[in-house]
C-alpha cells in the first residue's frame, strides 16, 4: 500500500527545495547536493532543478558507497559497483548529502567516508526523504521530508520515475 504517491512526493520535494533555499548558503558556488546512489542521486537532481527554478545554482554529485560499507565483506553477493560522480573538490563547500531512506545510519557513515576522499567541506548536512528510525549509529538527518516509525522487519521501498517508472513510497 503506498504511503506517499506522486503528487505528495512532488509536494514534499517542493518543500524540501524551499528549505534548502532558506537555510543553506546559495551564493558564490558554495552549495553542492550529493546524492547517494541509487535513489539519493535522483532526488538530488530533482532538488537541483527546483533550486535552479528559484535562481539558485548548486553543484551536483553522486556517490557509490559500496566499497565504503562496513558490511562489504560480510555480504554473500558482492554489490554491483557504479561510478561515483564528483567532478569537483569538496573543499570549503556546504554539502547536502541526499538519501532516500535513513535507518541504521551505516549508509550515511559510509557516504561521509567517501565524501572526505574528495576534500574537506565546511559543512555536511544530511537530508533524506524518509527517516524510518532504528539507528545503530548516532546519526540524525538535518532535514526529513517524511518520518515513519517502522518496526525493524517492515520494508520501506522508494520508487522513483527515473529508475522504477513511477513515484511512490511503499510501506509493508
Amino acid at each position: 500500500m503506498p504511503t506517499l504517491g506522486q503528487d505528495a512526493l512532488e509536494a514534499a520535494l517542493d518543500d524540501w527545495a524551499a528549505h534548502i533555499a532558506a537555510t543553506c548558503p546559495t551564493g558564490e558556488g558554495k552549495l553542492a547536493l550529493i546524492g547517494v546512489i541509487s535513489h539519493g542521486d535522483n532526488l538530488a537532481q530533482r532538488l537541483i532543478r527546483r533550486l535552479a527554478a528559484k535562481g539558485i545554482q548548486a553543484r551536483y554529485g553522486a556517490l557509490d558507497i559500496s566499497l565504503y560499507r562496513d558490511d562489504f565483506d560480510m555480504k554473500q553477493s558482492k554489490p554491483a559497483l557504479r561510478s561515483s560522480y564528483l567532478p569537483f573538490s569538496t573543499d570549503g563547500l556546504h554539502l547536502v548529502l541526499v538519501d532516500d531512506v535513513v535507518q541504521t545510519g551505516r549508509t550515511v557513515r559510509a557516504a561521509l567516508n567517501a565524501i572526505f576522499e574528495y576534500g574537506r567541506p565546511d559543512v555536511v548536512q544530511l537530508h533524506c526523504l524518509v527517516d524510518r528510525g532504528g539507528r545503530q549509529l548516532p546519526i540524525c538527518p538535518d532535514y526529513t521530508a517524511l518520518r515513519l516509525d517502522a518496526p525493524a522487519n517492515a520494508r520501506i521501498s522508494v520508487r522513483l520515475q527515473e529508475t522504477d517508472g513511477r513515484d511512490e513510497i511503499l510501506y509493508t
